[in-house]
């Protein structure tokens, strides 16, 4: 369905690989699905498939591996999906992923909550019109950080690490043993989606927090295993999906919480774009 008015939304959930296999929200029976297969035009092209839930009274927007689709770039998929977001009035986005160690202290099936991020991809310059300063400080709401650890806490029974660097890598191939190996001291994750998307979150005004199941050594690590990657992703969806479910029902929404918004700035250079 092709859908011209974009529907108002608080929340939005980018759903990566660890909820791929679930065709999440829809097995939760707490969660009334509102509609499904939803598309629109942008300025980018036409948006994937988008699909909107209620949960407590409180709508959801969200789709499927960060709106990535063949023939269209990851830049465009991530500005289409962030100029939905800014029309539907979207204040809180979460995010989720399956991601590989550069720690070598982290292993398979441990879930980390990054507080910060390494850059390591050639997506600069994605934006949705530049006409604010976005300061990156902080980047990762510690309020809906701390809303994912909570929530974790009560259905995980793994280990979980509040906080973390995230290398982001072009992909979609993985990284070499040389690669894995320059970015350790630097960064404790790598996976290839936290940016442009904490960039673009900044710049609609929305706070922004990830929450990355480890799936994969990186390589150069320990040797891994394609088949256990893969029964990581159908076994632990759900548990990805409830922490998720639980974030969207008790994070806050009325009170100021964290200074995600303080942190986007006009930008000085407005004869550029008046």
């Amino acid at each position: 369905m092709d859908d011209k008015k974009i529907p108002r939304a608080d929340f939005a959930i980018i759903g990566g690989s660890g909820t791929l296999s679930s065709n999440f929200p829809n097995k939760f029976a707490d969660v009334k699905i509102l509609a499904e297969n939803l598309f629109y035009s942008t300025p980018y092209g036409k948006s994937p498939a988008m699909k909107i839930f209620d949960v407590d009274g409180r709508k959801v927007l969200t789709c499927k591996m960060h709106g990535w689709r063949s023939g269209v770039t990851r830049a465009d998929s991530s500005r289409q999906i962030f100029w939905i977001f800014r029309e539907a009035g979207v204040k809180k986005i979460l995010s989720e992923g399956g991601v590989g160690t550069v720690n070598h202290l982290l292993n398979p099936r441990d879930l980390m909550i990054p507080d910060d991020y390494l850059d390591l991809s050639v997506r600069k310059d994605v934006q949705l019109d530049g006409k604010y300063l976005l300061i990156m400080r902080q980047a990762l709401c510690h309020a809906l950080r701390k809303n994912l650890l909570d929530a974790a806490q009560k259905y995980f029974d793994g280990r979980i690490f509040e906080r973390g660097i995230y290398a982001v890598t072009d992909g979609r191939h993985f990284e070499s043993p040389a690669e894995i190996s320059m970015m350790k001291g630097h960064a404790d994750i790598v996976g290839q989606s936290l940016a442009p998307e904490v960039y673009l979150a900044r710049e609609i005004g929305a706070c922004y927090a990830n929450l990355s199941f480890i799936v994969n050594y990186g390589e150069g690590i320990f040797n891994w295993s394609h088949e256990v990657m893969k029964n990581i992703f159908f076994d632990d969806a759900e548990l990805l999906g409830k922490i998720l479910i639980d974030v969207i029902r008790n994070a806050e929404l009325e009170k100021k919480v964290c200074q995600c918004a303080e942190l986007r700035k006009e930008t000085l250079l407005k004869e550029v774009y008046d």
